[in-house]
């Protein structure tokens, strides 16, 4: 692949300006006020920076799990990001805990604190295979069809996002009021290795299964408190290839994309090259249709490079526009495929220095800046 940094700068920086005088509508007529209030000021936020975000922050770390007022970020920056990501897999089945081992009990009083200290709640779905029976990596034998209406699977997939449904509406805070949601479904669709992805959902059939849930979940269950957000894998360098499989200006609000630094050290200059014509393509297509952009998740695992965060993504990230960037998960040792994973320093760590340098950058908003901004006013 051929990469043009010179081109995407300055096509970042006109995107830059114009998002700076860009009016930004939620595309649900009766999302609650919270909802449109934090929508508008993510948008105001742009102006000033990005917020940071890291995937199950309160549930558990490197070296420990549910212990009341833990975060690696905290413990190391004194701050809580200011996005908190979750994720709803296996909930379709009427499991207690997600595909990662998280109680769902928990994890809806993480939403609710993380929520009352004007934090931001992003929750994806890695959703069961409602064809198969299968995981979400399972694309085998997959056709969409069979679970849109009329199809033998449709009442299999009702089920799922009823229950899904149930657990969202469950997200009230002190007062009763819905928590508003970035709801990030159906995710990396760009890629092969989801039964919605490319290999078993023609670019039509995604839009349509997109469609179908959100008009599901916010006409026949009545949530109103969801902000929605398209999000690809890599596989695009334009603003075209990023939106062959968009669902409409009618269903989304957010674009975002997913990338992940691989390999060794010396692979930083390319990912930041990578990263760089991602973003601006992103924010070429959300310029075009008025909508806000973010960084779905990031990651390089177990961050070899100890100045990844200063030397390689800061330098590209001042060089866009976009509302929050979202760290994967710390979780520590995984005794099922005998690997360490996590994208963020804990104590002790060599990055640990880079990170709070990161932090301290007037551009990064964590939880102290989020809050400070009253975000859902």
């Amino acid at each position: 692949m051929k990469i043009f940094p010179t081109k995407f700068f300055s096509l970042a920086f006109l995107s830059a300006l114009s998002f700076a005088n860009a009016q930004f509508r939620l595309s649900d007529e009766k999302a609650t006020q919270e909802t449109q209030n934090l929508y508008q000021n993510l948008a105001k936020a742009q102006k000033k920076g990005y917020f940071i975000g890291h995937q199950d922050d309160l549930a558990y770390g490197v070296y420990w799990k549910y212990q009341q007022g833990r975060s690696d970020v905290k413990e190391v920056v004194k701050d809580h990001p200011a996005v908190y990501g979750w994720e709803l897999g296996d909930l379709e089945l009427g499991k207690a805990e997600n595909l990662d081992g998280v109680p769902f009990g928990k994890m809806k009083e993480f939403i609710k604190e993380g929520y009352r200290r004007g934090g931001i709640i992003t929750i994806s779905w890695h959703s069961n295979n409602p064809i198969t029976g299968g995981n979400a990596w399972d694309f085998s034998n997959t056709s969409i069809k069979s679970i849109l209406k009329g199809g033998d699977k449709h009442s299999v997939f009702l089920s799922y996002l009823d229950k899904v449904a149930d657990f969202l509406a469950d997200l009230k805070d002190d007062k009763g009021i819905p928590i508003p949601i970035l709801w990030r479904p159906f995710h990396e669709h760009t890629g092969t290795w989801f039964w919605w992805g490319v290999k078993s959902a023609s670019d039509e059939e995604y839009k349509e299964l997109y469609r179908f849930s959100l008009d599901y979940l916010k006409n026949e269950k009545k949530l109103h408190n969801l902000i929605s957000v398209y999000n690809t894998s890599v596989e695009y360098t334009t603003p075209e290839e990023f939106l062959k499989r968009y669902p409409g200006d009618t269903y989304i609000d957010m674009m975002s994309f997913d990338a992940y630094q691989r390999g060794s050290v010396d692979e930083g200059k390319k990912f930041a090259e990578k990263l760089d014509v991602l973003i601006s393509a992103m924010n070429q297509a959300a310029e075009k249709h008025n909508k806000i952009s973010a960084i779905g998740e990031i990651g390089y695992n177990q961050i070899p490079d100890s100045e990844w965060f200063t030397k390689v993504l800061k330098p590209v990230f001042d060089k866009h526009t976009f509302s929050y960037v979202l760290f994967w998960r710390n979780a520590g040792f995984k005794p099922g495929n005998n690997e360490v994973e996590y994208y963020l320093p804990f104590k002790g760590h060599p990055s640990e220095k880079d990170f709070f340098k990161f932090y301290k950058d007037k551009k990064t908003l964590f939880e102290k800046e989020a809050g400070k901004m009253n975000l859902y006013k």
